[in-house]
């Protein structure tokens, strides 16, 4: 009987506590230790997606840990992501494909029916890897959702991998999030946290050498590292609309200004943007106006394009953005803020909610009806205006049509794509990733009168490094590998 792969799963005691970018950084170190590394994470749920070159979607942050272990990403490395369409249902993707749009009660009937699909997913990972790296979902200690889990120790116990326990001390509480998390679990579930990490400790860690000993103390578990904040990991792109919240401090005069809709999706399209110092990048938040010194305003994508248009006009962002089209502003629309710009936007089938046709915003003479068949797709091609190369993705419903289309925005392998107003001033695309390309984004922003000196690609492989050589620093990784490759004496000694 073959040995089993090392793996290791990262679980943590709530959301957002930095466990993507943990598993992003330890599958760069293990790799520069000469160790092939695939992450996986059972179950995702954002509407940052990525393609993977197998043809299908995954979240965001398994692509960006697929580049930290020099891998190219597959659907296999999230099997299941759920795409949030409304405050109560969501898309279900399941090894990058669209199966369906369940309410989240139905969902939590139904995902135990999944667990075959995430193991087969993992299984094909461990054929090809020296040691799989797994990342949880929100926390263990939801105990009202561990029925049927295939998120957190639901998959550990199915697929026996051992967990490491993660806990946010910029939060506050870290000592109570991980011994509670202790005292809520099951024995089996206990026993199978090997150890725990703290994670973001401004300061100096020695300070909380007794909170390290009052958590072993109160749960039996080692402390395996407090991993000191580290900013260049605001670098990578983020996976969870919460870090928009992340600050730019930029003085600059230029100013992009993004409406956060409320299903914004795929907003790491405007990461290289905001790096740029030559650039203001604002988030503008519901109940604020759009500012009137933009230069620019970015419509983004949405996971729901007309349930967003719809609370766009709640916020009077269409009056804002009209009345900067009027003083001569430019308007950009990503995907679904693409098909914002229209005349109208027709759903006959309920694809995106209510069936029927609701108007856009009459800034491009373009229609979009929305349809079952969904795009996902790897592209390259040429921006038009400048005749720069361009990479990216598509990842939408929809066809959009009209005689703005006769002024593409980019040629994709010769196909037009997008459509620019007569006067250039309002344009719009299915092209995600756009401004990752810095040949691109530099002639883009020199027409506003900007000078781009930022190396995106170069700047994120910096991050990851950088990330990599703090991990090393501060985690016990020898242990954690020790941890990975018990799996192995654990499942000889069952068979």
């Amino acid at each position: 009987m073959a040995r089993p792969t090392p793996a290791l799963m990262i679980q943590a005691t709530g959301s957002n506590a930095g466990k993507s970018t943990v598993v992003a950084g330890l599958a760069r170190a293990l790799v520069r230790r000469g160790l092939k590394v695939a992450p996986f994470k059972p179950q995702n749920m954002s509407n940052n997606a990525a393609v993977a070159v197998d043809g299908g979607e995954i979240g965001r942050a398994q692509a960006v840990q697929a580049r930290a272990a020099r891998m190219p990403p597959s659907v296999h490395m999230n099997p299941v992501l759920l795409k949030p369409e409304t405050d109560t249902g969501a898309q279900v993707i399941v090894q990058g494909q669209r199966r369906s749009t369940l309410r989240a009660a139905d969902y939590l009937g139904k995902k135990a029916a999944l667990l075959p699909a995430v193991l087969d997913s993992f299984a094909r990972l461990a054929q090809v890897a020296d040691i799989v790296l797994v990342e949880g979902a929100g926390s263990p200690a939801e105990i009202n959702l561990r029925a049927g889990d295939i998120a957190n120790m639901g998959f550990a116990t199915a697929a026996d991998v051992p967990v490491v326990l993660l806990g946010d001390i910029d939060r506050g509480g870290v000592i109570a999030s991980l011994v509670g998390t202790h005292l809520v679990l099951e024995a089996e579930e206990r026993a199978r946290i090997r150890g725990f990490l703290i994670n973001k400790f401004r300061g100096d860690p020695r300070l909380f050498d007794q909170g390290l000993e009052a958590v072993t103390r109160l749960t039996s578990w080692p402390s395996l590292g407090v991993v000191r904040w580290l900013p260049q990991a605001a670098w990578l792109p983020a996976e969870d609309a919460v870090d928009l919240d992340r600050v730019q401090t930029s003085s600059a005069r230029k100013v992009i200004a993004v409406p956060v809709l409320a299903r914004i999706a795929n907003f790491d399209d405007l990461d290289p943007l905001g790096m740029e110092p030559g650039v203001r990048l604002v988030f503008v938040r519901p109940g604020e106006p759009i500012p009137v010194d933009a230069d620019i305003v970015i419509l983004p994508g949405s996971k729901s394009t007309i349930g967003d248009l719809a609370f766009l006009r709640a916020q009077g962002w269409d009056i804002d953005i009209k009345a900067h089209a009027r003083r001569g502003g430019q308007v950009l629309g990503l995907c679904g803020g693409y098909q914002m710009l229209g005349r109208t936007i027709a759903d006959p089938n309920g694809i995106d909610g209510a069936a029927g046709t609701v108007e856009g915003l009459g800034l491009l003479d373009i229609a979009t009806t929305m349809d079952a068949e969904k795009s996902t797709t790897l592209v390259r091609g040429i921006h038009c205006a400048t005749g720069s190369p361009i990479e990216g993705y598509e990842i939408h419903l929809g066809r959009t049509s009209g005689e703005d289309c006769v002024r593409p925005v980019v040629t994709i392998d010769g196909r037009p794509d997008g459509a620019s107003s007569a006067d250039g001033r309002v344009q719009g695309t299915y092209l995600h990733g756009l401004f990752v390309n810095d040949s691109f984004r530099k002639a883009w922003l020199a027409n506003l009168g900007v000078a781009s000196s930022v190396a995106y690609e170069a700047r994120i492989e910096s991050a990851l490094d950088a990330l990599a050589d703090h991990l090393e620093a501060h985690l016990d990784i020898d242990r954690m590998l020790e941890i990975a490759r018990s799996r192995q004496t654990t499942n000889a000694s069952a068979a």
